[in-house]
């Protein structure tokens, strides 16, 4: 359960990053793929090259994404049942994958952000990002 602080603390962040989604989430995925190859098994379309048209795509999806969640951080459960069953059943994203997605968005999040990106921003966005994780992993069980 986030506090109204840490609401906050989110809906400011999410304030920053309006109108970047896509470059936002091509960071991320570049990241990702950089720091964990073995994440790019789930994208056979990417090959050996990663094409930035196809990052900023799938980056603004993911981004997309993220701001439902912040948009219905009360209800996360349903807001993302339909992208859970996706990744669990569709995809078969191993869970694990999630954690580093988050690990991966944080450090983007503070190398833009920078001094405007807190520590209790940060807290905030990584409480409410383990959140998210744990709702797109239920579907597994």
């Amino acid at each position: 359960m986030l506090s109204a602080q840490e609401r906050a603390h989110i809906w400011a962040v999410w304030d920053l990053i309006a109108g970047h989604e896509a470059q936002f989430g091509a960071e991320l995925w570049l990241r990702l793929f950089t720091v964990y190859p073995s994440t790019k098994a789930y994208f056979p379309k990417l090959g050996a090259c990663l094409d930035e048209t196809q990052l900023l795509s799938h980056g603004q999806r993911t981004l997309a994404a993220v701001g439902v969640a912040v948009q219905y951080m009360d209800n996360l459960r349903d807001a993302l049942s339909p992208l859970a069953d996706l990744h669990a059943h569709m995809l078969r994203v191993d869970p694990t994958n999630f954690q580093l997605l988050i690990q991966c968005f944080q450090v983007v999040l503070a190398s833009h952000l920078q001094d405007e990106f807190t520590v209790e921003m940060h807290a905030a966005w990584d409480k409410f990002l383990t959140g998210v994780a744990v709702v797109l992993t239920e579907k597994y069980r």
